[in-house]
C-alpha cells in the first residue's frame, strides 16, 4: 500500500468516525465479547490470517533487494529467476489469503450485524406502544442501520488492521534496522511530519462532513415535506411560489459550498502528504546511495529500504488513528446496547395462561391507569432531546369497573378525550392497568400469554392503518393461511369485493404507504375486512365507521352485525346511532362511568346521554332555519349594495 492510498485511509476513517472522548467501559466490552462468541473460531482464524498476511508483506520487499544484489554481484541468471519466483509466489499466497481475509470479514460483519439488528427488532417489538408514540421513527431506524455498521466495523475493519499493523510494524522496524538503522530513524524523524497533518486535517474533515450532512439532511427534509401529497396540496393552496424556490435554493447553495470547501480541504491534504511522501523516498535513495557507493551499504538494502518505507508509514498512520476507529466502534455499540437496555413495560409471565375455549366475557374490574412518562418508555437521542419529559403518570381513569357478558355488545359513548380508546387500549394490553384488572373469560390480562390474547381479540382503530403492500397481504396479516374464497367472501361482507376486483391487478394491487392509494372509508372497511378475517371471539371497534359516508356505514354496519353475531365485543363510537342496539351503554366522562344502561333506560334517565343524544338528533328545526335566513338575507343586502359581485355571487353558490 503507497502512502498515497495510506493517507487516503486514515483521512477517510477520521473523517467518518465519531470524535468520542469517553474512556473504555468495561461492561460494553464484556457485551461485545458476549455477541462475538458464537464467531470466536473465525475471529481466532481471521486474527491468524491478518499475522500471516503482514509476515508476507514485509518479506517481499527484502527478496525484492536481494534480487538487485544478485544482478549488481553478477550472480548467474538462475538465482534471479528463482527470487522473483518466489516473489511470485508470496504474491500469489498474498491474493489468496486477501480473499480468504475478505470472506471472513465479510462474513464475520454481516453475522454481527444480523445477530444485532434481530436483538434490536425483537426488543423494539416488545416495546409499549408508548414507545412508539414517542420515539422519531428515523431515530429508531438509524440505531439498526448506521449504528449496527458502526459496530460491525469494529470486527471488519479495526480487528484486523490494528493485528496486522502491528505485526507489520514490529517486523518492518525489526529488517529496517539490521539493513540501515542510520536511515531508519531518519525515516522515523519524518512521521510525524505525516502522521500530524492526518490527525489535524482529519478532525477539521469531521466536522466539515458533519455539518455537509446537516445540510443535506435540511435540505432532503425540506423536499420531503414539499413533495409529499398533503405537502404539495399545502404548498399549491397557500405557498408562495417563488419565495419557496428562494428559500431551496438557498439551503442548496450551501451544500455547494460546504462541497466546494471539502474538496478542497481534501485536495490541499493530498498534496501534502503527496510531498512528504515524495521526500522520504528522496531521504532513502539519497542517503542509501551514498552509503551503496562509499561500500558501507549493498544496493539491494536501498531498494529494500524503499519499499520497506511504504510498509513503515502505513501500519504506523493507522495505528495513530485506530483509537478513533475503536472509540467510534464503542460509541456505536453502546448506542445499540442503550436501546438493548429499555426495559419494556409489559411482560409476558413465564407461567402464562391461555384463554378460556368458548365465548368470552370481557370485565373491568376498579380500573386504575395513567400514561407513563418519557423516562420510564423512551431514550433522550430517540426523541431528539435534550433530555426527557419526566411528566406523566397522571392519572385518566378512576376506578372504571363494568362487566360484558359472552356475546354481548358494550358501548363507550361521551366526550373526546373522556377515556373512551384508553378503556379500549387496556384490554389487548396495548398498556397496563395501574390498579384494578382487566379480565378476559375470567382470566386477568397479565396473566395470558401474547399469542392467546392475539388470537382472542381483534381491534379496529380510527385510523385503519395499512401496510405499503398489497391488499391480499393485508388481509393475511389476520389469517395468513386463509385461502382466496376466504378473502373474496370477507371483501364481500364489507362492501369491497367490486371496487378490490375493478382494481388492475385485484387482490395483488398494492394499496400505497398507509393506504393512500385508497379513500378513507375504503381503507376503513379494508381493515374491517381483516378483521371479520380474523374470527376473534372478542371485538374492539374504536370509532370503527368514523370515516364512512351514510351510505357505506349503514352497509357496514349490516356486515359488522352479522361479524359480532355471538361475539363479545366493545365499541366506541361517537354517532349514537350506531350503539343504539348495544346491550349495555357506558357514558364515560373524566375517565370515570357517569351513566349506565341501555339505550331507552339513559333516554329515560336524562342525563348526559340524553343530552348527547338531543344535540346529535334532536337540535331544533327553527335554529336551522333562522339561520339559513340570516345567511341568505345578509348575501341579498350584499348583492343589492355590490351589483358587480352577482356573478361571483352566482358562481360561489353554484360550488356550494
Amino acid at each position: 500500500m503507497s502512502m498515497e492510498t495510506t493517507a487516503w485511509v486514515q483521512l477517510h476513517s477520521v473523517m467518518n468516525a465519531q470524535q468520542d472522548r469517553r474512556p473504555f467501559a468495561r461492561a460494553t466490552l464484556r457485551r461485545i465479547g458476549a455477541f462475538a462468541r458464537p464467531h470466536r473460531r473465525r475471529i481466532a482464524l481471521f486474527v491468524l490470517l491478518s499475522i500471516a498476511t503482514a509476515l508476507l508483506a514485509v518479506a517481499t520487499p527484502v527478496l525484492a533487494g536481494r534480487v538487485v544484489d544478485a544482478i549488481v554481484s553478477g550472480h548467474d541468471s538462475g538465482t534471479v529467476v528463482r527470487l522473483a519466483g518466489l516473489i511470485a509466489l508470496i504474491a500469489l499466497a498474498e491474493a489468496g489469503l486477501g480473499l480468504l481475509g475478505r470472506w471472513l470479514s465479510a462474513t464475520l460483519g454481516e453475522g454481527l450485524i444480523l445477530d444485532l439488528r434481530s436483538a434490536v427488532f425483537d426488543h423494539v417489538q416488545r416495546m409499549p406502544v408508548a414507545f412508539f408514540t414517542r420515539t422519531r421513527t428515523g431515530a429508531l431506524v438509524s440505531r439498526l442501520n448506521n449504528d449496527v455498521i458502526g459496530a460491525q466495523r469494529a470486527f471488519s475493519n479495526t480487528l484486523s488492521g490494528v493485528v496486522g499493523n502491528i505485526v507489520t510494524l514490529l517486523l518492518t522496524l525489526a529488517v529496517m534496522l539490521t539493513l540501515s538503522w542510520q536511515i531508519t530513524l531518519l525515516a522515523l524523524v519524518l512521521l510525524p511530519i505525516f502522521v500530524v497533518p492526518a490527525r489535524r486535517m482529519g478532525s477539521r474533515m469531521a466536522r466539515m462532513q458533519r455539518e455537509a450532512a446537516n445540510l443535506n439532511a435540511a435540505m432532503g427534509t425540506r423536499m420531503t415535506e414539499r413533495f409529499s401529497a398533503p405537502g404539495a396540496t399545502l404548498v399549491k393552496l397557500f405557498g408562495r411560489p417563488d419565495e419557496e424556490s428562494a428559500e431551496f435554493s438557498a439551503r442548496a447553495r450551501r451544500v455547494r459550498d460546504i462541497g466546494v470547501r471539502t474538496a478542497m480541504a481534501q485536495s490541499a491534504f493530498m498534496t501534502a502528504l503527496t510531498l512528504v511522501s515524495a521526500l522520504a523516498l528522496a531521504l532513502v535513495y539519497g542517503l542509501g546511495g551514498y552509503y551503496a557507493l562509499h561500500g558501507s551499504l549493498e544496493p539491494g538494502a536501498v531498494v529494500a529500504l524503499a519499499l520497506l518505507l511504504t510498509r513503515l508509514y502505513a501500519p504506523l498512520t493507522s495505528l495513530a488513528g485506530a483509537r478513533v476507529e475503536v472509540m467510534s466502534a464503542l460509541v456505536s455499540f453502546e448506542r445499540v446496547f442503550e436501546v438493548l437496555d429499555l426495559k419494556p413495560l409489559i411482560e409476558e409471565k413465564p407461567d402464562a395462561r391461555s384463554v378460556p375455549e368458548g365465548p368470552v366475557s370481557v370485565e373491568f374490574d376498579g380500573v386504575r391507569f395513567g400514561y407513563p412518562s418519557a423516562d420510564k418508555v423512551s431514550l433522550a437521542s430517540l426523541e431528539e432531546v435534550a433530555s426527557l419529559d419526566t411528566r406523566g403518570g397522571t392519572e385518566v381513569l378512576h376506578g372504571v369497573s363494568f362487566r360484558a357478558e359472552p356475546g354481548q355488545t358494550v358501548a363507550l359513548v361521551g366526550s373526546s378525550g373522556a377515556g373512551k380508546s384508553t378503556i379500549a387500549q387496556l384490554l389487548p394490553r396495548l398498556y397496563d392497568a395501574d390498579e384494578g384488572a382487566v379480565r378476559i373469560g375470567g382470566v386477568d390480562v397479565r396473566d395470558l400469554s401474547a399469542a392467546s390474547l392475539r388470537e382472542t381479540l381483534g381491534m379496529v382503530t380510527q385510523d385503519g392503518h395499512l401496510f405499503h403492500d398489497t391488499v391480499r397481504a393485508n388481509l393475511l396479516l389476520a389469517r395468513p393461511d386463509a385461502g382466496d374464497d376466504d378473502l373474496w367472501d370477507v371483501l364481500r361482507r364489507a362492501r369491497l369485493e367490486d371496487l378490490v376486483r375493478s382494481l388492475p391487478d385485484g387482490l395483488d394491487t398494492v394499496v400505497g404507504e398507509r393506504g393512500y392509494r385508497l379513500s378513507g372509508g375504503e381503507r376503513q372497511r379494508l381493515t374491517i375486512a381483516r378483521l371479520l378475517l380474523a374470527r376473534q371471539r372478542v371485538v374492539i371497534l374504536d370509532e370503527a365507521t368514523a370515516h364512512l359516508d351514510n351510505t357505506s356505514e349503514a352497509a357496514v354496519q349490516e356486515a359488522l352485525t352479522e361479524a359480532l353475531d355471538g361475539r363479545t365485543a366493545v365499541v366506541i363510537a361517537h354517532r349514537l346511532s350506531t350503539v343504539r342496539a348495544a346491550d349495555l351503554i357506558l357514558v364515560i366522562e373524566g375517565g370515570r362511568v357517569v351513566e349506565r344502561g341501555t339505550h331507552e333506560e339513559l333516554l329515560a334517565a336524562d342525563g348526559r346521554y340524553a343530552q348527547l343524544y338531543r344535540t346529535q338528533f334532536q337540535k331544533p328545526a327553527t335554529d336551522a332555519t333562522s339561520g339559513a335566513a340570516a345567511i341568505a338575507g345578509h348575501r341579498s343586502s350584499q348583492l343589492i349594495r355590490d351589483p358587480q359581485s352577482l356573478d361571483r355571487g352566482t358562481a360561489i353558490g353554484v360550488k356550494m
